[in-house]
């Protein structure tokens, strides 16, 4: 049976593991079942990341994670990363980067794929939000929601009400909403038990002690990022996109009985609003000139998701479509941010890691069969590269 090794890396408020909980559990449940169903062996490791760091110290945790990880010569190794940890594997991956120490790279001939989920190639908008004084705080906010939503599961109306004000009044700020975001953030952190507090404090604490990739990721600078970047010959580069439903009308009524989901609702429409405001001569897709470039086969593959080719704003709350595609697309669909790991409304799923829920609520309407489809391509990718 041959064996692969999948590291998975987590993206801008993601995080790998907290407690008990893994980020990628559902995306690496998935993937393991197809491997074995394919005679072929899969050993996944977390991405234990530094959540808003630059790409550059990110990547260097990723090489060295790889290097130190136990596993034969004729091993193969796969890169996947949501959101900038997609970015992270394409630095670590490129011929072009010059920094990494040689002892962290020498499995770079084992490396047979890559894999970006949703990842900003060419930046996102969203980003000049949480550079700003305010937004980096709202950013370790959104954060530690996302954590206590995904892994307890827990619903801290209040908080996420907070939070909702800040991102739509960001010209209306007042400081005293400062220390009521505070309040709001130490109620989220009792909901954790003594045992993870301590772990729960240390991820905020990463988050506001360095944001060097939310400068990075600005239009601006992936402008010349992106042409820094080179694909390392020899390895497949794969990628999954998605955009989620604009904001309307009749989401919000279907929502009015449920004090939390049309919260959670609302502040994925403003970060969605936000993520739409493009600046034209910084537009985040791939350009030739000032137009922006459209690949005929990626273009067939866009209709056939969304019945026309999406436009520039298009997004799945957080990261511009046309700055997600990188590589083959190997699936497109309606899903935002979230739901393309497994975290949507309506899955089944048992206690603990294995539950499905969904936070920052789109109306998207993914589900286990689109999420199955989505695995099925990014399986068959991987082993493709490998044979």
């Amino acid at each position: 049976m041959a064996r692969h090794h999948v590291f998975l890396s987590p993206g801008m408020f993601g995080f790998g593991k907290l407690g008990s909980y893994v980020y990628f559990a559902h995306v690496e449940r998935e993937l393991a079942a197809r491997f074995a169903a394919a005679g072929h062996d899969l050993v996944p490791h977390i991405i234990e990341d530094l959540p808003t760091a630059s790409i550059r110290r990110r990547a260097r945790r990723l090489a060295e994670l790889v290097a130190t990880t136990p596993g034969d010569a004729g091993d193969a190794i796969h890169l996947l990363g949501h959101s900038t940890g997609g970015l992270d594997a394409r630095l670590v991956a490129s011929p072009a980067t010059r920094d990494l120490p040689a002892e962290h790279t020498r499995w770079l001939p084992r490396l047979r794929s890559v894999t970006t989920m949703n990842t900003p190639h060419f930046g996102t908008p969203l980003v000049s939000f949480f550079a700003t004084s305010q937004g980096q705080r709202v950013l370790a906010a959104l954060s530690l929601l996302t954590m206590v939503g995904l892994s307890l599961g827990a619903q801290p109306l209040a908080a996420a009400s907070v939070l909702l004000g800040f991102v739509r009044n960001t010209d209306r700020t007042l400081p005293f909403k400062s220390a009521l975001l505070d309040r709001s953030l130490a109620s989220v952190v009792s909901l954790v038990d003594d045992a993870r507090s301590p772990e729960i404090r240390r991820f905020v604490a990463a988050i506001e002690d360095d944001q060097g990739s939310m400068l990075q990721l600005s239009p601006e600078a992936m402008d010349l990022v992106a042409a820094g970047f080179a694909d390392r010959p020899g390895v497949a580069y794969q990628s999954t996109v998605s955009s989620a439903p604009p904001p309307r009308a009749r989401r919000f009524l279907s929502q009015v009985t449920q004090p939390w989901r049309n919260v959670s609702l609302s502040l994925f429409y403003a970060l969605h609003k936000l993520t739409s405001n493009g600046n034209p001569r910084y537009p985040c897709a791939a350009m030739q000139g000032d137009v922006a470039l459209r690949d005929p086969a990626i273009e067939a593959v866009l209709a056939r998701a969304f019945g026309s080719a999406p436009g520039l704003d298009a997004n799945d709350g957080i990261v511009p479509l046309r700055s997600q595609l990188w590589g083959r697309v190997i699936w497109a669909g309606v899903a935002d941010h979230l739901d393309v790991l497994g975290h949507y409304t309506g899955a089944p799923g048992g206690a603990g890691e294995l539950a499905h829920r969904d936070w920052l609520v789109s109306g998207s309407a993914f589900d286990d069969r689109a999420f199955a489809a989505l695995c099925d391509a990014i399986a068959a990718g991987m082993l493709a590269a490998a044979t």
